[in-house]
């Protein structure tokens, strides 16, 4: 039996909304928070732990849970959520920071060594006003951007790349190749201020 026009149509524009409703879930990149028992000591967690700040005396190493997962001798903390697929969008505001390194790393690298530092990191870092990569410590400059209140990661995990993207202008600014071999997990190191995350971001359009 045919169905009434009004009928057919409602169930069309309900068929419509949970397409555009999963064509939105794909294009949503990871939401993660950042893992407390991964911070250096120097780093506490706020706002509910999508955010890090960076004291100068930070907290005695005798009064912080020991683990293993801890970063023994940098200023590092990396998320909860480890990426082995997809496309995958987050942004980071800056306050009052100066001195600051945010990228991704592989989950189980070593905890005596620095984001971009080892060849299992790879890193945009921002220091003394200018931007540069760093990957197994090298260094290579990065022109065309200040230092904005929030920036974006685009993270192509079949593509091997990690992308820079200025917000204001949603544009790429700079692009990593990397290498990835396994679960990688977004990643952040600072020497002052603050640094906010936001995750479960869109992938914006034209990126």
């Amino acid at each position: 039996m045919a169905l009434p026009f009004a009928r057919l149509l409602c169930l069309c524009r309900r068929g419509a909304e949970r397409l555009g409703l999963a064509a939105a879930e794909a294009r949503r990149g990871i939401s993660f928070k950042l893992e407390e028992k991964t911070a250096h000591s120097s780093l506490a967690l706020f706002k509910g732990d999508t955010g890090v700040k960076y004291g100068i005396v930070g907290l005695e190493p005798t009064k912080v849970a020991l683990n293993v997962e801890r970063f023994r001798e940098w200023a590092v903390v990396l998320a909860d959520t480890a990426v082995t697929s997809g496309r995958h969008y987050w942004e980071v505001t800056v306050k009052r920071s100066h001195q600051f390194r945010i990228g991704v790393a592989d989950v189980d690298m070593s905890r005596d060594s620095c984001i971009g530092v080892d060849e299992r990191s790879w890193v945009f870092a921002y220091a003394q006003r200018k931007w540069h990569t760093m990957l197994a410590n090298e260094k290579a400059p990065i022109e065309g951007i200040g230092q904005p209140e929030k920036v974006g990661l685009l993270l192509e995990y079949e593509a091997q790349k990690l992308s820079l993207v200025d917000v204001s202008g949603v544009a790429v600014v700079h692009t990593i190749q990397t290498d990835f071999r396994g679960p990688v997990v977004p990643a952040f190191a600072l020497w002052d201020g603050e640094l906010l995350t936001h995750s479960g971001l869109e992938v914006p359009e034209g990126l």
